[in-house]
């Protein structure tokens, strides 16, 4: 009978081991904004680098013009993880009271030493000489409360300049953002990548202040997922955050640059002059994290900072929605 019973536990074992061999891939549906930023580079990577996808995960990428509707579909459980703004993420756990969301890994950072940072520009023989020369003056944002917007009123704020009262404030689309400082429409545009590499932009402007001067350094873009979720596929989640890893550090090397920039424009269906002179090199692009960490410190600035502006209603203690186990586990597999 024993040997019937070890019999019996041989053949269980085995049939366990083919049926985890060949289970399907876990699908982790993604939002993303901006490829090249924070679309995960997965999705126009090169083969052979994210060693794990398509074996232990797939990846459904989901386009959406902003946050507030990734907020909303995270929300309505469409998609599993989300690239947040500093800005958007305290609006998705206090507004839409996703109490459970958690930031598990960098996606960009702003302002980092050698690095890009967004650019607050204006016509270089224009009347704007001084920030408050602003004064009176017509100024172009991307959103009421983005990213950019709260450092942008935050540069106001601390060079005495009332965002409500001592200037006006329109909302303007990036693409259409030198259109309305060519036309004297706005004194001062908000421009970020690839918008501000534009050379015609260049010609004619020049940066009145930039983020870094603004709110120092910002942690732009953080990875989240609700708490149930990523449990549920906790295994799947670090692989594709190891893979990342794998990605930014190929992407960010000089010796691939050419054949970066190549993917990425294939990817966007875009030119590849449009990023050649400046996506993915040091000088000119935004900081990924080479181990995929996020800078907690310059997130609760950040967060804090939106906070004082009025675009949350509360402090937020950023600690309690962070949880770096996944990035952290994926981090030990590559040393």
């Amino acid at each position: 009978m024993k040997i019937l019973n070890c019999g019996a536990l041989v053949v269980a074992l085995a049939l366990s081991a083919f049926t985890s061999a060949s289970a399907e891939p876990v699908k982790l549906r993604i939002g993303w904004v901006v490829a090249g930023a924070d679309a995960p580079f997965q999705l126009f990577g090169p083969k052979g680098v994210a060693t794990h996808e398509n074996v232990t995960y797939t990846i459904e990428g989901t386009h959406f013009n902003g946050t507030p509707t990734m907020i909303t579909a995270l929300a309505t459980g469409e998609i599993d993880l989300a690239p947040l703004a500093y800005s958007s993420f305290p609006l998705a756990v206090q507004n839409a009271r996703l109490n459970d969301l958690k930031v598990i890994s960098d996606v960009f950072q702003d302002g980092v030493p050698g690095y890009y940072t967004n650019e607050f520009m204006v016509l270089k023989d224009g009347p704007i000489k001084t920030l408050q020369d602003l004064k009176g003056t017509v100024i172009a944002t991307n959103g009421a409360g983005s990213a950019v917007d709260i450092a942008m009123r935050s540069m106001l704020v601390k060079n005495g300049i009332n965002p409500k009262s001592d200037v006006t404030i329109i909302e303007v689309a990036f693409p259409t953002m030198k259109a309305q400082l060519q036309e004297k429409k706005a004194a001062l545009i908000s421009s970020v990548r690839p918008f501000s590499a534009d050379p015609e932009l260049r010609a004619m402007a020049r940066a009145l202040f930039t983020q870094q001067d603004a709110i120092g350094r910002s942690q732009m873009i953080v990875m989240t997922g609700r708490a149930a979720t990523l449990e549920k596929n906790r295994a799947a989640i670090i692989d594709f955050l190891e893979d990342h890893i794998r990605e930014v550090r190929w992407f960010m090397d000089p010796a691939h640059h050419d054949e970066a920039v190549k993917l990425l424009a294939d990817f966007t269906k875009q030119p590849p002059a449009r990023f050649e002179s400046w996506a993915f090199k040091k000088e000119s692009d935004f900081y990924h994290d080479p181990a995929g960490r996020p800078d907690v410190a310059a997130l609760q600035a950040n967060i804090t900072e939106t906070n004082k502006l009025g675009f949350i209603p509360q402090p937020m203690d950023v600690q309690k929605y962070v949880d770096l186990s996944y990035v952290d586990a994926a981090n030990a597999r590559l040393k």
